[in-house]
Parts: C-alpha cells; sequence; structure tokens
C-alpha cells in the first residue's frame, strides 16, 4: 500500500520513468531495466496518476517529455546519483570492475584502440571487454555498459552525444595505380548503408558520377579501409577512421575534395546513477581524447 502523504512514490516507478526519458522510448527503458514493455509503461502511468501530471506525450514511434516531466526529471537523476554515491562510499571503490563497451568496430579498429595505451597509462588498473556488433546494435545495447555508434542525428535517442564532426573522402595506398590515379578503370569502395558514398562525394565536388553500379560494396569501413591499405582500390572513409593512416603514410588522399559527413560517432554514456570509478574513468578518457582528435 502507497501512502501518499509520504510524498514517495515506489523505485521501481522512478526508475522507470528515468531510463524512459534517457531513451524517450519505453521498448528500449524495458530492455535496460530487464522488463516488459507493459511494466515499464504501467509504472510511467502509475506515477503519473501519484503525482497528478502527465510526464510524456506518447507518439507514435517515441515518447517526448512534457514540461512538468522536465522539470521533474533534473531532481530524480539527482536523487539516484547521491544513492549511487552513498553506495559505493559505504561498500567501497569499485575500480576493478570490468567495464563492457559496445562500439561500432570501425571506430573500435582504427580510433580506439590506437589510443588503449594512453588510457592504461593513466588508469592501469582498468579492464575492458569491447564487444562489436555489425547489425543490430540495439539488440545487444543492454549488455554494455555504454555505447558507442555510428549514425544520423535522428538515429539517435535523447542522451547521445556526438564525438566527431566529419568529412569524408577518398583514400589510397600511395603506390595505387602507380600513383597516377584513374578514376574511370580504378577499383572502388563504398561502405553499405552509409550518406558518405562516391556518388554523393561526385556530387558535392561537381564531378559527373559514371559509375553507377560498378562499386564494390563491403559491411563494415574496416573491410574497405584494408582493401584500401593492401593496395586493391580506392575506399571512401572519413576523417575519424583514417587520420592516423593519413598521418604515418599508410594511406593517401590521392583528391583534394572532401564533403561533410551527415553521420558521426555518439556516445551513449551510461545512466547517471549507474557510474562506478572504472566507468567514470572510461568516459573522461574518451570524451578528452574526442576533443584532442577534434583539434
Amino acid at each position: 500500500m502507497i501512502n501518499p502523504t509520504s510524498g514517495l512514490p515506489p523505485l521501481t516507478w522512478l526508475r522507470a520513468f528515468d531510463e524512459s526519458a534517457r531513451h524517450l522510448s519505453f521498448t528500449r527503458a524495458a530492455t535496460e531495466l530487464n522488463l516488459t514493455q507493459s511494466a515499464v509503461s504501467q509504472h510511467v502511468r502509475s506515477l503519473e496518476a501519484f503525482l497528478g501530471r502527465d510526464l510524456f506525450v506518447r507518439k507514435t514511434r517515441m515518447l517526448e517529455l512534457t514540461e512538468d516531466g522536465a522539470n521533474y526529471l533534473p531532481g530524480i537523476r539527482e536523487a539516484f546519483a547521491l544513492i549511487a554515491n552513498s553506495t559505493r562510499a559505504f561498500t567501497g571503490s569499485r575500480e576493478g570492475e570490468i567495464v563492457r563497451v559496445q562500439c561500432n568496430m570501425a571506430f573500435s579498429v582504427f580510433w580506439l584502440t590506437p589510443r588503449l595505451h594512453r588510457l592504461y597509462a593513466r588508469h592501469p588498473w582498468l579492464v575492458l571487454d569491447i564487444i562489436t556488433p555489425i547489425w543490430d546494435p540495439e539488440r545487444h545495447a543492454s549488455q554494455a555498459a555504454l555505447e558507442i555508434r555510428f549514425g544520423r542525428p535522428d538515429e539517435m535517442s535523447e542522451p547521445a552525444e556526438r564525438l566527431t564532426a566529419d568529412r569524408f573522402f577518398p583514400v589510397c595506398a600511395p603506390e595505387y595505380q602507380g600513383g597516377e590515379i584513374d578514376l574511370e578503370t580504378a577499383v572502388l569502395f563504398d561502405c553499405a548503408g552509409t550518406t558518405g558514398t562516391w556518388e554523393s562525394w561526385c556530387q558535392a565536388s561537381g564531378i559527373a558520377f559514371e559509375r553507377s553500379g560498378q562499386v564494390n560494396l563491403t559491411s563494415t569501413y574496416v573491410i574497405a579501409i584494408n582493401a584500401a591499405l593492401n593496395n586493391a582500390g580506392i575506399t571512401m572513409a572519413h576523417d575519424t577512421l583514417v587520420s592516423d593512416l593519413l598521418a604515418k603514410g599508410q594511406l593517401t588522399r590521392p583528391f583534394a575534395d572532401s564533403a561533410d559527413l551527415v553521420e558521426g560517432y555518439y556516445l551513449l554514456p551510461p545512466s547517471p546513477h549507474s557510474l562506478t570509478p572504472a566507468r567514470e574513468a572510461f568516459l573522461t578518457w574518451l570524451r578528452e581524447e574526442a576533443e584532442l582528435t577534434a583539434l
């Protein structure tokens, strides 16, 4: 029995509200909380009845916070953070916790792992578990403490932080075609499902694209970029993935033109009340590295 005079709704209702607000989705919140979608929805409705206010506008494919919901949320998150901090202080540090990171494969191969030596120099006690699903990352996200995802802004949920702002352009090995590039005969590669393609680059560069249907497609930039590294052809790529390879002279840009990439790499951080020293250490390092890259 809930006592309305106590002013304290059940914790399960508040967790359902917090996670639903973080993802703007009952379905994603249910995955995070290991509950059914209907259970999360009912918890939120119960909280709204308790408060006498609507917290969400329920749309066909997503939720939107009402003004009351947006005003209520910061206090709830602050309260959860206080509980989490008090619990950590009581039970002791969790520095040895393994941090599971779900990460875009190309980002992990070409950006994250080349920088990990700096992470371990600062935090030698930190242990990572890096998982890299290519398709349907949503299905695996609940297993990770945080996620780095590649996509368009309209594909990201409310807490997502954009880590990169890229431009895309062709790259190849310095020795490809003897250094004399001929687009009519070159082998071309694109990463499927992205907007940074040969066709869009040619359009942005004012070049007539004459080779529709003759571009090799790969499911991840890892394949396309490795093909270019091994002198197989020219691939379309972007700053985050190839800046280190260009700096080392392993790849070169045969053309000067570039164009803004719609997609970016986004950090989906853990909820504030689930932060641990290990997760905070990794997040702080990641954000600092992303800022350095942007400079």
